[in-house]
């Protein structure tokens, strides 16, 4: 039977980073085996569920580069199939129908906490005549469960894991309005959808064991079941805002690139090797359950960043001059003239050997696109005493003639400069920084000189040459 997975999301907020590495696992497990990955919008929760966070779902998804087969399966639509299902078992035996009013409910919570043991339904109306039922109370379908021995899951990554039956109580699959449970709704969905491997975190891991008795009641196959441990913090907690629990959306905002996240995502929690830069295309070829690891793995942002700045060295130039443009319009507070993008992708190579984020490359990249005057900050600043800005203005003069106007021949007329004035190169080297730059830091200060063009570059010199001196 060929493989087919499923992303199964429940539209109730954004995607966070733990379901983006569940759709990429369940994507590359298909990839990898030729097979399907569908995804389903698990909206039952009528009153969570939205349509923003749908479309954040799918958003994410899409900017992630996961694409699924066939279109989105909507969980509630499938609502008269799932309750459909609950009636067969009624009919098979397999369920039956309780009718417990909410005070002998509230009675077995009270009971149950005070033994201090879980609440578990105590099964007064599974053999029980149905004419015994008062008229006042609209029944619950339950599942007749198993009530001795063992439910046995074989799991791709925990192992063998088992669980007492007696554990398990009848659990609701439809309730007294006729709506089925999430727990049927999955099982059906899963059969209909021929899911073979669910593939999900190991928070499910004990609603596997009430729904492979589901499976085994309507005499479906069970499919295989992975269940891949959590995301942890740094410190080992559970995976809060402060450790990096976002929306996808916040990381694609704060300058990830999708490969780099993708790339960060498939190794918390699963090996090759010694591998760390793991492209797309070699994902999909090694990538399977048994490299999956049984512990947390501890979500770390300086390796996303580290990991972010080498995927930022290798894109496209011009792919980042796309990304960077709106964040540095947002900056300037207008748009960005054709001039000012032009520099930007010609200064793009030397730009992007400094940047872990694009949040970072759009700093870096601010003084190729602002007007003049160019704003200066207080480092560089300091560095434009009286006698510097007397070296910049005599240094114009001995770049007008430059020709032509490119690294090599700016890089001999400023040397040439240094020597005739008898200054070491970063006597005005770092002066034309702090007036081209408007920092301390930039690419190669030559470089910045041929991107800018010749009048721009003699412009700032002149302007930084004449300004007052910092106080």
């Amino acid at each position: 039977m060929s493989v087919v997975t499923r992303f199964a999301p429940s539209p109730t907020g954004f995607l966070h980073i733990g379901g983006a590495r569940t759709a990429l696992f369940n994507w590359l497990f298909a990839r990898h085996h030729g097979g399907k990955v569908l995804l389903r919008i698990e909206d039952t929760d009528r009153q969570r569920s939205t349509a923003p966070a749908i479309e954040a779902i799918v958003d994410g998804l899409d900017w992630l580069g996961l694409d699924f087969d066939g279109d989105p399966i909507f969980q509630f639509a499938r609502a008269a199939r799932h309750a459909e299902v609950a009636r067969q078992m009624l009919a098979s035996g397999h369920a039956y129908l309780c009718y417990c009013t909410p005070e002998e409910l509230a009675e077995m919570r009270e009971r149950a906490k005070t033994e201090g043991r879980p609440m578990r339904y105590d099964g007064r109306w599974r053999d029980r005549d149905p004419k015994d039922a008062p008229a006042d109370i609209a029944p619950v379908t339950r599942l007749k469960a198993p009530q001795s021995g063992e439910t046995v899951v074989q799991d791709r990554v925990q192992g063998e894991v088992r669980v007492g039956n007696e554990q398990l109580d009848d659990m609701v699959l439809l309730r007294g309005d006729g709506t089925p449970t999430y727990m049927l709704s999955v099982v059906v969905d899963d059969h209909d959808m021929e899911i073979t491997d669910v593939i999900r975190g190991d928070d499910h891991l004990t609603n596997t064991f009430r729904q492979v008795q589901i499976y085994r009641s309507m005499g479906w196959s069970v499919p295989n079941f992975a269940h891949i441990p959590l995301i942890h913090g740094p410190d080992g907690a559970k995976l809060s805002k402060r450790h990096g629990a976002l929306g996808v959306e916040a990381y694609r905002d704060m300058g990830y690139l999708p490969e780099a996240l993708r790339n960060y995502l498939l190794r918390l929690g699963w090996a090759h090797g010694d591998e760390e830069i793991i492209s797309t295309e070699q994902a999909i070829e090694w990538f399977d359950l048994d490299g999956v690891g049984r512990s947390p793995s501890r979500f770390d942002f300086a390796k996303l960043d580290n990991l972010n700045g080498h995927y930022i060295r290798a894109a496209d130039d011009a792919r980042l001059v796309a990304q960077v443009l709106p964040r540095l319009e947002k900056r300037l507070g207008h748009a960005v003239d054709d001039t000012g993008t032009a520099r930007l992708l010609a200064g793009m190579t030397g730009l992007k050997e400094r940047a872990k984020t694009l949040e970072q490359l759009a700093d870096n990249a601010l003084f190729y696109v602002r007007r003049r005057p160019l704003p200066i900050d207080a480092k560089a600043a300091a560095l434009l005493t009286p006698d510097a800005r007397q070296a910049l203005g005599r240094a114009v003069a001995a770049l007008t003639s430059v020709e032509p106007w490119d690294v090599t021949a700016i890089e001999t007329a400023v040397r040439g400069f240094a020597a005739a004035e008898n200054l070491k190169l970063g006597q005005i080297a770092q002066p034309l920084r702090a007036a081209l730059a408007g920092s301390v830091t930039s690419p190669g200060i030559f470089d910045v000189a041929a991107v800018l063009g010749r009048a721009e570059t003699l412009g700032r010199i002149g302007d930084a040459a004449s300004a007052e001196s910092p106080a």
